[in-house]
């Protein structure tokens, strides 16, 4: 979201049931535009809120006048006052990967993992059990990057190139045609070009350089789940009064669904069908 048009992307967001209090909005506003003058930033843009157990993180993000070059990240726990979080690295995303559950909301917070290590004394070798130290700001910044890598995406015409390399936002765009929208082909993923530079000159030459120069969604291969409902039944065909729903893997290995995930898949009862009819769900996703 535009720090420029931030009240109105809130709205917009709203309608899917996350949104934030009348004074966190008109804090986050203000303190936005003071940001972007005191960091000296092209655009603001604000992030998302990560939730954690004893604070949350709204995060915000600065672009300079190439939209493409490296993002400062930004967080902020009170919507007023905000720190710059170091650019993320290798090293950060494999040592935050043993980490798992909720954020904290302490950027101190430290969590402690234990990990084997080889040591050598000698001529023998032999395992000791070392405990590491992981800050809850080093994971902050990992998640933020890996979210940034996978789901951040723009349509196609939002930003142009110029020959001199620089990357502008493209004034004179007002949204996809309808005809384009539901293509994969029109959204690029808001990142440097990775696949991309391994294409063919033959395939390339189809490209316009000055629109097609980030990784289209089109050619990105998610990884495919396929599970089966069933519902234990009356002989009428209505489900039982408390049955339990299975969920079925097709290799034959059962789960029992649970959790609150995906409340959709919770409670498959509620879903269309006819009697005896059997529901197949294709669940398709990057995970």
């Amino acid at each position: 979201m535009d720090a420029d048009s931030l009240l109105l992307s809130l709205e917009l967001a709203s309608g899917s049931g996350q949104g934030l209090s009348p004074d966190r909005r008109a804090s986050l506003l203000t303190s936005l535009l003071l940001v972007k003058r005191d960091y000296r930033f092209a655009r603001v843009l604000f992030w998302g809120r990560i939730l954690g157990l004893v604070a949350d993180y709204y995060i915000a993000q600065g672009l300079s006048e190439d939209q493409l070059a490296p993002r400062k990240t930004l967080y902020s726990l009170n919507c007023t006052e905000w720190s710059l979080l170091p650019p993320a690295t290798e090293e950060m995303a494999t040592q935050t990967a043993v980490v798992s559950g909720r954020f904290m909301g302490d950027p101190s917070h430290e969590y402690e993992h234990t990990e084997l290590q080889k040591v050598n004394e000698g001529e023998k070798v032999f395992d000791e059990e070392v405990v590491v130290q992981i800050k809850e700001e080093t994971r902050l910044v990992s998640v933020i990057d890996q979210i940034d890598k996978a789901v951040a995406i723009i349509p196609r015409g939002a930003l142009f190139k110029t020959p001199f390399g620089v990357t502008h936002v493209n004034r004179t765009f007002e949204g996809l045609p309808l005809s384009e929208i539901r293509k994969l082909s029109s959204y690029f993923h808001f990142r440097e070009a990775v696949d991309l530079k391994n294409k063919t000159l033959l395939e390339k030459a189809e490209l316009d350089p000055s629109l097609d120069f980030m990784d289209s969604l089109e050619y990105d291969i998610p990884k495919v789940f396929l599970y089966h409902w069933a519902w234990a039944t009356h002989p009428s065909g209505s489900p039982s009064p408390g049955s339990q729903r299975v969920l079925e893997h097709p290799d034959g290995e059962r789960q029992r669904a649970g959790g609150a995930p995906q409340p959709a898949l919770a409670r498959p009862h509620l879903l269309p069908r006819a009697p005896h009819q059997e529901l197949w769900l294709h669940l398709r996703g990057h995970g």
